[in-house]
């Protein structure tokens, strides 16, 4: 059999692994549909969103399966490469593209009266600095578009996976889980919200000192993880992670104390449940089971107990515990089904999700700007208006995928392919966290998928033929004979 054939026949025998990934693409199209609903429904369709929030917060809901699909797949992808390097750049070219464009078309919409930056025109040295990291709802800086809290809590996601992954204990995520769902119960109540934030509002310029002593010591330590070697790397990756720890604990914008605890909570029950189904050591189903119902207890608990003084209402506790037992049972779900086919259009959304879940809410700024559009409307009515919006940002999301998620995702591998000098973390597999016997489980990571909540990972478009080569457990021939990749968005993952 001739070399072309034995590749071919590799690649079509990787391909049902590959079509597996659509379940989470499905997953995460799903969130950003929750999410632009809960957002349209403030404009268009009230007496439906006043009838489904009596027991369930969409929006809050959708941004929770986010999480968890982003805990679930990004940790693959860094232990799989063992590169450093590999991994930021791939975040790089997955998120900051799109972002950039996203600020772009907020300013634009600001400047033509269709839109609003919330108040950066007053600090815009300030907001440049906070926005630079993906870090606005943790520094001085307005969330724009204002889906764009959750970003935050993705970043400080892969500064923590990365300086665990530096000390070779990233694998330890029961323990992670559990720690900040007790955090969330034990701490919710008393940590402050904004601490270093409203500290900086009594000084001269200190929203912008602020914004740019932690911008320097995560990027900083980035850049040494990245440019040396052994223990330097170490603890560069360790004050990245470590100031994005002190920023999620005592400087978050909103929406709760409890909540950063929350979001990374279940972010490393995604990874654990993603190293019970590949068999790794020290992650038997039975205990993952139990840890990851301890965690949605202990979160759902966080959300009752803290909450009770600041939402008297019995249905915004009704609203909480539904959001995060129901993302949890959906996410589930999904895991339950991976192995069924799943419909081309649902993998196709959560392939431009990262589009839509930026992008919705400038469409319904510019809508609200216009007040022919913006004035009582009879219910059917409403709906048809709704459906034009989604048509709307369904439409751009997919220009804007085509045109500079999926060019910039190539770019990005091409940069990621460039060696290093050899020895160099950037370059190659790190001291204690290289992959080996004690790797991603039994080899490959057969059916791993991607996804993040706000939109970053890779998909298979549920065809299974739109692969990609940064796919954790990819088949080095299936690999090569990948035509393109493609990202998806969310969570921002983000409301």
């Amino acid at each position: 059999m001739s070399e072309t054939a034995v590749t071919t026949k590799t690649a079509n025998e990787a391909a049902p692994k590959h079509s597996r990934l659509a379940w989470l693409d499905a997953l995460r199209g799903f969130a950003a549909l929750c999410v632009v609903f809960d957002h349209g429904s403030t404009l268009m369709l009230e007496p439906v969103r006043d009838f489904l929030y009596r027991w369930l917060d969409l929006g809050q809901y959708g941004v929770f399966v986010f999480f968890l699909v982003s805990g679930y797949i990004i940790p693959a992808s860094l232990e799989r490469k063992g590169s450093v390097r590999g991994f930021w750049t791939s975040r790089l070219f997955r998120l900051y593209p799109m972002y950039v464009v996203a600020l772009l078309l907020a300013a634009v919409a600001y400047r033509t009266g269709h839109g609003t930056i919330r108040g950066a025109e007053h600090h815009p040295g300030q907001s440049v600095f906070a926005w630079l990291l993906m870090l606005p709802n943790l520094l001085t800086g307005p969330n724009v578009p204002n889906v764009t809290w959750t970003l935050s809590y993705e970043m400080v996601f892969y500064l923590l996976l990365v300086a665990l992954f530096s000390w070779g204990v990233h694998r330890h995520s029961g323990w992670y889980a559990s720690a900040f769902a007790v955090g969330a119960v034990v701490l919710g109540g008393v940590l402050p919200m904004a601490a270093l934030t409203h500290w900086a509002a009594h000084a001269d310029h200190g929203g912008l000192w602020l914004n740019v002593t932690a911008d320097a010591l995560v990027l900083g330590g980035i850049l040494v993880a990245l440019s040396s070697r052994s223990w330097p790397a170490r603890l560069g990756a360790s004050v990245a992670g470590l100031t994005a720890l002190v920023l999620v604990m005592v400087n978050q914008g909103s929406p709760y104390p409890w909540e950063g605890c929350v979001i990374l909570a279940l972010m490393f029950s995604g990874t654990l449940i993603y190293r019970a189904e590949h068999r790794q050591p020290g992650a038997g189903r039975a205990a993952t089971a139990a840890i990851i119902a301890g965690v949605l207890a202990l979160t759902t608990l966080a959300g009752l107990w803290h909450g009770r003084p600041l939402h008297e209402s019995h249905q915004w506790q009704v609203q909480w515990a539904t959001s995060v037992l129901l993302a949890g049972a959906t996410f589930g779900l999904g895991l339950a089904v991976r192995h069924r086919k799943v419909p081309r259009w649902c993998a196709w959304l959560g392939m431009i999700s990262y589009s839509v879940y930026l992008l919705h809410p400038l469409v319904f700024d510019a809508y609200r700007s216009v007040p022919a559009l913006h004035r009582p409307h009879t219910l059917p009515v409403q709906g048809l208006m709704f459906a034009g919006c989604v048509a709307v940002i369904i439409g751009l999301s997919t220009v804007t995928y085509y045109s500079v998620e999926k060019p910039m995702q190539r770019l990005g591998r091409r940069f990621a392919a460039r060696p290093l000098g050899s020895g160099r973390l950037g370059s190659g597999r790190l001291g204690s966290g290289r992959l080996g016997s004690g790797g991603l489980g039994n080899g490959a990571a057969a059916g791993s998928g991607s996804a993040e909540p706000a939109g970053t990972a890779e998909t298979t478009g549920g065809s299974g033929r739109d692969t990609d080569s940064d796919r954790p457990g990819a088949p080095a021939a299936a690999r090569s004979a990948s035509s393109s990749s493609v990202v998806a968005g969310g969570s921002g993952a983000s409301p």
